[in-house]
């Protein structure tokens, strides 16, 4: 792995991926289970019910489970772990989620769980990291020492080096978890990571610095998993500043670059182009990129028919990651050729959180990649950082909520999708691919990643 899980190893208690990355399925689990392709599965509980209004949830809970210290998993379980993941003391990156449930006990495994809102994709939120079953006493300690009903527990932890996790005897299938023992290494120099490979010090390094996976590719020794996300890489726009208001500006801007030049310059090639805020293998999905395609003399004419006088100046924010940094340059280039001048300004995590996306909204444009499986509600937020508010968007996001139908439901994504595509709310760039390099002999990879974890349970070697 690149980083290490800070600030501990809960994942109800940080933001960080890295976190679930070691701990989700293999410590921790949770009701429901998130599979490589995105559907979702039964995990702790057995079953569940949906009333017809769609906001109340009834689970059949497992029985017999135990956490590693001892205690039963039941219904109380989950109730003081959803409460406490809403509470007000919670740092749940989804706290604000959790406090909109009530959650109830029937008996010792049934829980009723009502949702203020709708949500078509709860079942996929209550198997992420955030929605993990704790154990009441002990969950206090789940930074250091972390207590789930998962295959696996925590051994060693050699701060800024390694995490190992050894298999639990107590758990329900351990018969079945084929890797006794399994130890993950922090390597965040991409020069670190090929050589860790080479030399056979590790066996998978998940996402890869993709500069470095041609020399594995004609490796007998190694496999190479190119996988799908549900990341969506953007030029967010600022929809309120002038004159990027005018929907004709957002097409121009859309229309000056080429795709396929920055997944080149900004993912070293591993992306797919997407046409709007969703992505391939999602479902629903639909291609919109040919809505707003490249195209710079209708950038140029769009820019002409706005009244815009060129050079247009505008600034480009960039946070560090490499996707951001290398792919504005690329765009900035491609702008320039329609007369648009993009001011690069480098800014650090912290600030762009606080200047772009939070606080005033103060930019023009900026590159981010939204990991969020499910996050077309953030369209329907007059208060987002990006300042897009269309009635026609809110209400159709409304039925997508209240869609009972999966066809149903699959009809009015493509029809969000064409809306956010036809308002040019950004450029919409492209889809990342996460590549994984892996000892040939490793089975049960992941084929692709809805969510970023390490499925210990699934992997054996051959």
């Amino acid at each position: 792995m690149a980083l290490e899980p800070s600030p501990g190893l809960d994942p109800t208690g940080g933001a960080a991926s890295s976190i679930s990355e070691v701990t989700l399925y293999n410590i921790f689990e949770t009701l429901t289970k998130i599979n490589s392709d995105g559907s979702v599965t039964p995990l702790l509980a057995e079953r569940w019910e949906v009333s017809p209004d769609l906001k109340t949830y009834t689970f059949r809970l497992r029985k017999g489970l135990k956490f590693h210290n001892g205690e039963p998993f039941n219904a109380q379980a989950v109730k003081f772990s959803y409460d406490r993941a809403g509470g007000e003391k919670s740092t749940n990156k989804d706290k604000r989620t959790f406090a909109n449930l009530s959650t109830q006990v029937v008996d010792d495994y049934t829980v009723v769980v009502i949702t203020k809102e709708i949500d078509p994709d709860f079942p996929f939120l209550l198997g992420q990291g955030t929605a993990i079953i704790v154990e009441p006493k002990s969950a206090e300690g789940n930074a250091t020492k972390p207590t789930g009903t998962g295959p696996y527990k925590l051994e060693n932890w050699v701060k800024g080096s390694s995490i190992t996790l050894g298999r639990w005897d107590g758990f329900r299938n351990a018969k079945d978890i084929k890797l006794r023992k399994a130890t993950f290494r922090f390597i965040p120099d991409p020069a670190a990571q090929v050589a860790a490979l080479l030399a056979g010090d590790v066996d998978i390094f998940p996402r890869v610095t993709p500069r470095s996976v041609p020399q594995f590719k004609n490796n007998p020794r190694f496999q190479v998993v190119v996988s799908g996300s549900r990341a969506k890489t953007i030029l967010a726009i600022n929809n309120k500043k002038k004159p990027l208001d005018d929907v004709r500006v957002r097409r121009a801007i859309a229309a000056a670059i080429d795709r396929k030049a920055v997944i080149e310059g900004a993912g070293d090639g591993y992306g797919v182009p997407i046409g709007s805020h969703y992505v391939p293998g999602a479902p629903g999905y639909v291609d919109t990129t040919g809505i707003n395609p490249y195209n710079p003399d209708k950038a140029r004419a769009l820019l002409k028919e706005a009244g815009v006088k060129t050079p247009l100046e505008l600034t480009l924010t960039l946070p560090p990651p490499a996707y951001a940094r290398q792919g504005g340059e690329v765009i900035a280039s491609e702008l320039a050729k329609v007369g648009i001048v993009a001011k690069l300004q480098n800014v650090e995590w912290a600030q762009w959180l606080s200047n772009t996306y939070g606080g005033a909204h103060n930019y023009d444009l900026t590159i981010i990649s939204h990991v969020e499986p499910f996050d077309l509600g953030n369209f329907a937020k007059p208060d987002y950082y990006w300042g897009y508010h269309s009635q026609r968007f809110d209400q159709l996001y409304d039925k997508i909520k209240t869609a009972q139908r999966p066809a149903d439901r699959a009809k009015l994504l493509a029809d969000a999708q064409r809306l956010l595509a036809e308002d040019c709310v950004h450029a919409f760039l492209y889809q990342p691919q996460w590549v994984t390099v892996a000892n040939k002999n490793v089975r049960g990879l992941w084929k692709d990643m809805p969510v970023f974890v390490n499925d210990l349970s699934a992997m054996s070697w051959a």
